[in-house]
């Protein structure tokens, strides 16, 4: 567990504090998740109750209510959950007219610890002792010890030790019952209350709710259930092909910590043990590209920065950055799928409609934003603030690497070509060859149309 564990501040322990607290930031679940454990673990050894600290707030640039639903779908879920274990639950939505901090303040003051989700999150100053868990990576970043520039030199850095971390995380038990009151600091959330609750949070109400995705740990546990059921054993075949519908769909559920990686990777493992089948794709894109973007969250100076690509990209990027582009868009454009290509368009409206485009296309989304823009920081101003703005998975260690990717993070030069230079490119012909474009299109211009997904 040491390795997943990070002291924040140099602040000791409050003699004075009443309870244990967990201050969820990132892994909304009780299930496999290791800060949670980790919490309760110092409560028990402390003889304290343990409290259980969410908060969503609407101060940051893109918030809105397919953001603010999406969260607001798991939290009484996640709240009877944790009142299950014994532990107290408080959550806060600071409504448009105060930031809310006292509240905050006042549940924090009496705390004896505070744990947290090792994640991307700013941290402020607490007067008391702050430690971060890692409980979003299988093979925590403390493990790994370096930055990795590419998986072939972080994955047998993983594979070395996967065996010691690819095990369940022992159920949470707690040595004394919550009794404390929250009386005016917690707001209670039930699922008819949403859309009044969103609409005294001041937030952005032109991203409506994705028309596909749900929040919540049940909505987490059924698309699980689906990929184990009638995916697993057709992803490495299909997983490229948007029509066939092969992919887990899970990553809105990762990024939000409805469900955790270690519990998606033992259940497929299970699963394929039992019936024979190959998941040695999947478990490649969950565990080694997953863990190799966190890594990149971790050690980088810069998420959102061309500035940290490697060498030869940057070099090509310059050498190309006054050649002529066919076609020129501005973001106003992009995001309101106005290109001449109706396949780009199409993914970009599935971006604006369900929030997550099938990963294959979105690789096209980006390399289209590229050879299509100015330049390539207009791009990738471009990809972030699309990407940030309706991704239900963005604002993750993957949306900055995936974006990055587009640039040639984590990738080697190809044969050099207009606009890209060595930067690897994708074609509407390339695209059309290896899958159905045109059943792609179909789907999304009925999305668009209807505001549902097709039946079957």
């Amino acid at each position: 567990m040491e390795l997943r564990v990070r002291l924040l501040n140099d602040a000791g322990v409050s003699r004075h504090g009443r309870y244990v607290l967990y201050w969820c930031r990132w892994n909304r679940r009780v299930e496999a998740n290791h800060a949670l454990a980790y919490a309760a673990g110092i409560a028990n050894r402390m003889n304290l109750p343990l409290v259980v600290y969410q908060r969503l707030t609407a101060y940051y640039p893109t918030a809105c209510d397919r953001f603010h639903t999406f969260e607001l779908e798991g939290v009484s879920g996640f709240a009877a959950a944790v009142r299950a274990l014994g532990a107290g639950f408080v959550f806060q939505l600071p409504d448009s007219g105060r930031a809310g901090g006292e509240d905050r303040r006042e549940v924090f003051a009496g705390a004896a610890v505070v744990v947290t989700d090792d994640c991307l999150r700013g941290t402020p100053r607490l007067d008391t002792q702050l430690i971060a868990v890692d409980a979003s990576c299988i093979v925590p970043a403390g493990a790994i010890g370096q930055r990795c520039y590419a998986a072939y030199s972080i994955r047998p850095r993983i594979h070395k030790v996967l065996e010691r971390y690819l095990r369940p995380v022992p159920r949470v038990e707690l040595r004394r019952e919550c009794r404390e009151s929250f009386a005016g600091l917690h707001t209670e959330v039930a699922p008819g209350d949403i859309p009044a609750l969103i609409g005294g949070c001041g937030v952005d109400r032109s991203v409506p709710p994705s028309t596909t995705f749900r929040g919540g740990r049940a909505e987490a546990e059924r698309h699980l259930a689906r990929f184990l059921d009638e995916r697993l054993h057709r992803y490495a075949r299909d997983k490229n092909e948007p029509s066939a519908h092969a992919t887990s769909d899970l990553s809105p559920y990762l990024h939000y910590g409805y469900i955790s990686a270690l519990e998606v990777a033992l259940a497929v493992s299970e699963r394929a043990r039992e019936r024979k089948l190959m998941a040695g794709e999947f478990l490649e894109e969950l565990i080694v590209r997953r863990e190799l973007a966190w890594n990149f969250a971790r050690y980088a100076p810069r998420l959102d920065s061309l500035e940290v690509l490697p060498e030869w990209a940057r070099k090509t990027i310059h050498d190309h950055r006054r050649d002529r582009r066919e076609y020129v868009y501005t973001r106003e454009q992009f995001d309101a799928a106005a290109t001449h290509d109706d396949l780009w368009n199409a993914t970009q409206k599935e971006l604006r409609l369900r929030g997550k485009i099938h990963g294959y296309y979105r690789m096209y989304w980006g390399k289209k934003i590229l050879e299509w823009s100015a330049g390539a920081t207009e791009a990738h101003a471009t990809m972030l603030g699309l990407h940030d703005r309706y991704a239900l998975d963005g604002d993750d260690p993957n949306t900055y690497t995936n974006i990055l990717w587009c640039f040639g993070l984590h990738d080697r030069p190809w044969p050099e070509r207009p606009v890209f230079g060595t930067i690897r490119s994708m074609v509407r012909s390339g695209m059309e060859r290896k899958t159905d474009t045109k059943a792609y299109i179909r789907e999304i211009d009925f999305l668009d149309r209807m505001g549902k997904e097709p039946a079957g």
